[in-house]
Parts: C-alpha cells; sequence; structure tokens
C-alpha cells in the first residue's frame, strides 16, 4: 500500500476516535482506541512494539517500544496533550532517526481541536 495512502487511513480512523470520544481521556486509551480500530479496518498494527535503535555506524544499541507501528513501516506516536510541542515532534524525530523508519505521524487526541503531523526521514533530507 501507498504511504501516503496509509497516512490518509490512519488520520482519518484518529480524527474520527477523536469525534467519537472526544478529548480528556489518557493516552493509553487513544492508544487501544486505535489499535482496534485499525486491526476492524484490516491494518497490521501493533501496540507498544519494539523498534531496534542503531548508533550512526549501524550498532544496534536496543529498542524503544512504538506507541503503534502500522504495517511494519509507519511509526505513530500519540499524545493527549493541550498542543503538540516542540519537544513531541523531537521526540518521534529523534525515534525515526536512531531506528531508521522513514515515515512517522504524530497525533495529538488532547486539545479540543484535533491535531495531526506527518514526518519523512530519508537519507537524502536528513
Amino acid at each position: 500500500m501507498d504511504i501516503q495512502v496509509l497516512c490518509d487511513h490512519v488520520r482519518q480512523i484518529a480524527y474520527d476516535i477523536h469525534v467519537y470520544h472526544g478529548h480528556g481521556h489518557l493516552e493509553k486509551v487513544y492508544e487501544n482506541a486505535l489499535l482496534h480500530r485499525l486491526q476492524k479496518a484490516g491494518f497490521n498494527a501493533c501496540q507498544q512494539y519494539p523498534i531496534q535503535v542503531y548508533d550512526e555506524d549501524g550498532t544496534p544499541l536496543g529498542d524503544y517500544l512504538a506507541d503503534l507501528l502500522v504495517e511494519n513501516c509507519l511509526v505513530v506516536e500519540l499524545k493527549a496533550a493541550k498542543t503538540i510541542a516542540n519537544e513531541h515532534v523531537a521526540q518521534v524525530l529523534g525515534y525515526m532517526k536512531s531506528s531508521r523508519m522513514e515515515h512517522g505521524m504524530l497525533i495529538n487526541f488532547g486539545s479540543y481541536q484535533f491535531q495531526v503531523r506527518k514526518f519523512i526521514l530519508s537519507e537524502d533530507r536528513g
């Protein structure tokens, strides 16, 4: 599946969750809801999935747990905060760079207004 199409599906499902549940729940509630709805829609989605972190020379350093990994190619980090902060963006970008995952999404359910950001890292773009 095309990554843009996948991101569009994840974004729409997350938006539907935000409309139904609103803001104010703990992050785990939204994580469970997104996992449930993605799997129900037929996507391969894993929760708290360990992703290998590498040093610059390729040495494995350990794992970090992605909130969700969708179709083995999209890291989804969830927040339940008043707004997306710079440290949330830095966290996602750091996870992506260290684990060498090219695509990531940051979704915030804690704001009155639904917030989502998509990130792409590649060797060419840094």
